[in-house]
């Protein structure tokens, strides 16, 4: 695609990265053909290739609108069109440059600014988990639009963490969200991974990943979060006393931004190289199952039921990770599937899309549940806790991180 970026945009930092990307788009219309907003509006400028021709527009000089601005805002940023692209176009990142020049023009509505600085500033906050606490307390109560975002509150053993000290060590991130919402994947995977001879290590000045800033318009906080999560990890990643084998993510969307923490940071002298290490030593959890296995197989205590598996967006195409899941599983004994059709599609969480855009959210999320349907499985996986939560409130078949089902295995419980 051939580009000519207006004078404010020429040789600046976002400018140049996304000319590069802009020039990568050979017009082909692959993309709209695995996009979740196109398949339900059927509008070109609600498809990957429709928002490009519009991030290029206002890049090169176009003055872009309030409709403009809803396109990008409509954009799940689920990046399966990266996986179907046959040009390499890093579209992921060009929206996320389009919505900034986007929103530096044109204003929001105050009750859409009230709206998104109430999530930013909420879901990241210390008080976020009292709040969710209280929510739980009072659910019937709550109203029926806030009800599906809380959840049902969490058994006592949920906060059960392994108190064994070994040798082997990795960095564990609790997430902003999930310590609140649903804290048995945390320390699910500590026991999983003290079950396989590894301890889970928390770094306390650890905190959000930086997604939810950046979604939400908010690049410059998203790097302040980033580099507070450097500096805490840094000592047990690369300093002179003990250090940890991998930092280790749960939650398929912070793992997808912490592995992009080198590209985010790559031009900030003081933090580049400690970036680009950070993002080096992630792995999502599934990427240490071939490691587990031997030692979990040995552990196991109870007969894996039938599952359904819903791979996250921020596995599948933000992290290239596809099968790793299904495959540990099915070494382990477990019969697990992905739906027999659209298992690539999302399912309308998208961070916090469900509440920004709750119409295509729903939509999706039911498609989504009725595709993993004919599998009549006995409850339903996934990798990432806005996925968990999202399909749990359109379902009563429960809904469940794999290592949950995993550490119930180990530990002779049903599942």
């Amino acid at each position: 695609m051939q580009t000519t970026l207006a004078p404010e945009y020429a040789g600046t930092r976002d400018g140049s990265e996304a000319e590069a990307i802009l020039r990568r788009c050979v017009h082909c219309g692959f993309c709209t053909a695995t996009c979740p907003t196109y398949q339900l509006l059927g509008d070109e400028l609600d498809g990957p290739r429709g928002r490009i021709y519009l991030i290029k527009q206002v890049l090169e000089g176009d003055a872009p609108t309030r409709e403009t601005q809803q396109h990008l805002d409509r954009c799940l940023t689920c990046r399966n069109c990266e996986t179907t692209c046959p040009s390499g176009v890093e579209y992921g990142r060009l929206v996320d440059i389009g919505r900034r020049v986007v929103d530096a023009k044109v204003e929001r509505p105050g009750a859409e600014r009230v709206v998104r600085w109430l999530l930013k500033a909420g879901l990241t906050s210390p008080l976020f988990k009292p709040a969710m606490t209280l929510g739980q307390a009072l659910r019937p109560l709550v109203p029926a639009a806030l009800k599906d975002k809380v959840p049902a509150k969490a058994s006592p053993t949920a906060h059960d963490w392994p108190t064994r000290q070994l040798n082997r060590k990795v960095l564990l991130l609790l997430g902003c969200v999930q310590p609140a919402m649903a804290p048995n994947i945390n320390s699910a995977t500590a026991r999983v991974l003290d079950a396989a001879g590894i301890q889970s290590v928390v770094a306390d000045g650890a905190g959000c990943c930086g997604a939810i800033h950046e979604h939400l318009g908010d690049h410059d906080g998203a790097l302040d979060d980033m580099r507070r999560n450097i500096d805490a990890w840094w000592p047990l990643v690369a300093g002179p006393g003990e250090r940890v084998e991998a930092i280790v993510m749960n939650a398929s969307g912070c793992g997808a931004t912490v592995k992009d923490y080198g590209h985010a940071l790559a031009h900030d002298p003081a933090y580049a190289d400690k970036a680009r290490v950070i993002s080096e030593a992630t792995r999502d959890l599934s990427e240490l199952l071939p490691d587990l296995l031997p030692a979990l197989k040995t552990r196991l205590k109870a007969t894996p039921a039938a599952l359904a598996y819903h791979p996250p967006c921020t596995l599948q195409h933000g992290q290239k990770l596809k099968g790793g899941v299904e495959a540990g599983l099915r070494e382990l004994g477990f019969k697990i599937e992905c739906a027999p059709t659209d298992s690539h599609l999302c399912c309308g969480s998208a961070g916090t899309y469900s509440v920004l855009q709750p119409e295509l959210s729903k939509q999706l999320r039911d498609r989504k549940l009725a595709a993993l349907a004919p599998l009549q499985a006995s409850q339903i996986v996934s990798a990432n806790v806005g996925c968990i939560q999202h399909l749990q409130a359109g379902t009563r078949t429960p809904v469940r991180h794999w290592v949950e089902v995993l550490d119930d295995a180990l530990a002779g419980r049903p599942c």
